[in-house]
């Protein structure tokens, strides 16, 4: 029977390029989308991953900012592909790109929301479909997408900052409470990634933006798929930080 995976945030970019991998390695999918633009990315997503692997697939509108949406994405999941969750990727984010002292309440609340409340949502919920089902044979698995202002700091971005350093200590303990029950739990922490954000710049900044990395090139979503992978893959591996980032933390 096939494994079943949920990626949040996984309607385009990075979320995109790991949902497409796990159809590749073989699980049903659950997408959740949260307005109608993003059920139609979701929808298309969907079907893609469905005709080039086979697999299943669900897509749930669900604001995982809200522990309700989140309670409901689980329930689908659960009536649709049983009580087994093999895989958890945690993966929605949004960023403000403020100063701290012009930046609102609001607008930072909706970043730790979005960004650190969120993963420990979908965590606390997912979870007891994952300690009843795994052991050392057949391990469960959480991946977290933190990014390297968690390891850095980013100017203008304290809030988002913030939110990717606490899903590394969210990773880490999960990791540890629950290493003896066969669940591993991971996080990738991208560099500079080439995503809709990026393609807007002109190619004299783009230069200058690799130019800040010592490998001399901004990394493709490829590279954080390939990351995640490579954790579903290894089963040794838990509690870890990797971080495709072309040497630019080394700095």
């Amino acid at each position: 029977m096939a494994k079943t995976a949920i990626i949040t945030g996984g309607s385009r970019g990075i979320g995109e390029a790991m949902a497409l991998k796990l159809g590749e390695l073989g699980y049903n999918v659950v997408i959740n989308y949260r307005s109608e633009s993003s059920k139609v990315l979701s929808d298309n997503l969907a079907a893609k991953i469905k005709d080039q692997y086979g697999v299943d697939t669900l897509v749930v509108r669900a604001d995982v900012s809200k522990y309700d949406d989140c309670e409901n994405l689980v329930k689908a999941t659960v009536d649709k592909f049983g009580d087994k969750i093999d895989v958890l990727v945690n993966n929605a984010g949004i960023t403000n790109n403020c100063n701290f002292i012009d930046i609102t309440k609001e607008q930072y609340e909706a970043v730790i929301n979005t960004n650190l409340m969120s993963f420990l949502h979908m965590t606390h919920l997912v979870l007891p479909y994952m300690v009843n089902h795994s052991d050392k044979d057949n391990q469960c698995c959480i991946v977290n997408t933190s990014s390297v202002g968690g390891l850095t700091g980013v100017i203008n971005q304290a809030d988002y900052c913030a939110s990717k350093s606490g899903i590394i200590g969210f990773t880490r303990a999960i990791a540890l409470e629950f290493a003896g029950k066969g669940i591993r739990c991971n996080a990738i922490a991208p560099g500079m990634i080439m995503t809709d954000m990026l393609r807007g710049v002109n190619q004299d900044e783009l230069n200058a933006l690799a130019a800040t990395i010592p490998q001399g090139f901004i990394g493709d979503v490829s590279d954080i798929a390939g990351a995640l992978g490579y954790i579903l893959t290894a089963p040794y591996v838990t509690g870890q930080v990797i971080s495709p980032n072309g040497g630019f933390v080394l700095q």
